[in-house]
Parts: C-alpha cells; sequence; structure tokens
C-alpha cells in the first residue's frame, strides 16, 4: 500500500489522489496540516526536505515531486492508457506536463494563494500578475483542445489530471477560463470518478 502526504488544498496532491483511485491502487492519505506549519516540522522535513506535498512513500522510496509521482505509478503499474507508450502520444503527454508546471502553475499560484489563503498577507501585484498572464495561457491550452477532447488524443493522461488539478484550482479564486474548448474538456474531466473523488470540500 502506498503512502501519500498530501493536503486536500493542493493541487499537486490532488492530482495523485486522481490517478491512485483512476488505477484502483491502494493507499493510505496522511494529511499534513500546513496551515498550522506541520510541513516545515523535523518529522516531515526528514521525508520531504523541500516542504512540500505531495509526498508519495513506497517502501524505501520516496518522491517528492507530483508529476514525477505520476509518471512512477504509471510505469510500475503498466498505467499505458494514463501514459502512452507510443511516442507521439507520449511527447504530447510530456509537453503538457511541463507547461502545466513551467508555465501554468505559477500563474495558478499567483492567483488562487493570494486570493483565497494569504489573507492580510496577500501579494497584491501577484494577483495582478496572474489574473495579466492567465488570458495567453488559457489561450494555448484552448488551442491545444481544438482538435482533440483531451490533451494527447481521445483519452485522458495524466496531462490532463494534472492540468484539470489546476483548473479546479483557479475555481477557488472564481477565476477558471470560460472558452469553449477548456470548459467543454474540463467537463469531461469532471465525470472521471476518481477526479472527483480527489476534490476538496467547499
Amino acid at each position: 500500500m502506498y503512502t501519500l502526504y498530501h493536503t486536500p488544498y493542493s493541487q499537486h496532491a490532488r492530482r495523485v489522489v486522481s490517478l491512485l483511485e483512476e488505477a484502483g491502487l491502494d493507499y493510505e492519505l496522511r494529511r499534513i496540516a500546513m496551515d498550522k506549519g506541520e510541513h516545515a516540522s523535523p518529522p516531515y522535513l526528514a521525508i520531504n526536505p523541500n516542504h512540500q506535498v505531495p509526498t508519495l512513500v513506497d517502501g524505501d522510496v520516496k518522491i517528492h515531486e507530483s508529476n514525477a509521482i505520476l509518471r512512477y505509478l504509471c510505469v510500475k503499474h503498466g498505467l499505458t492508457d494514463w501514459y502512452p507508450k507510443d511516442l507521439k502520444l507520449r511527447a504530447a503527454v510530456e509537453q503538457w506536463l511541463d507547461w502545466n508546471q513551467c508555465r501554468f502553475s505559477p500563474t495558478v499560484v499567483d492567483i488562487v494563494l493570494n486570493t483565497v489563503f494569504m489573507g492580510d498577507q496577500a501579494d497584491r501585484a501577484a494577483i495582478e500578475r496572474g489574473r495579466k498572464n492567465l488570458p495567453e495561457l488559457a489561450a494555448i491550452l484552448e488551442a491545444g483542445l481544438a482538435k482533440t477532447a483531451f490533451l494527447a488524443g481521445i483519452k485522458p493522461t495524466i496531462a490532463d489530471l494534472s492540468v484539470a488539478s489546476n483548473i479546479f484550482h483557479l475555481s477557488l479564486a472564481d477565476a477558471v477560463p470560460g472558452e469553449p474548448n477548456i470548459a467543454a474538456w474540463y467537463k469531461r474531466m469532471g465525470e472521471l470518478g476518481g477526479f472527483r473523488k480527489s476534490l476538496p470540500p467547499v
């Protein structure tokens, strides 16, 4: 059984829960109370020195980065629907995973962290920066979904789980892009039981 250290308001942790649920893998959730500083406590730092969630523990294997966890689970369990072997499809999955982490996630953090979670300590300049950058990123995602039901073709992959976790996160700040392709794709993602089970109470 896997152990997943998480918090329900981490989009990074939720994408891992989505895959675990979709693949029917046994796991135990251990919640890290980030609002109480547990992520910076010595016991958790011994597990993840990055003081972030999620962390997946599989025996003597510890993995910290969410997209790396998704890849690990897919390779270990032969989840080729979620992480295709076909080179063209794999390339599309890798592209969107990296885009999500390198380009989309910083904007999502700028908006959601400061609008929803930081209160009086919110960085108003970060919110403004995020809101300014979001339309360009939404246009890229919209174009990427113009000819396919999902990011890498006709089936959802870990790229979809990864990006969709950020789209839901934007909903916490009432900032979900309204473009039609994105809306139709996100509705399809919402029909996945694993994705629904990953969502926090709102």
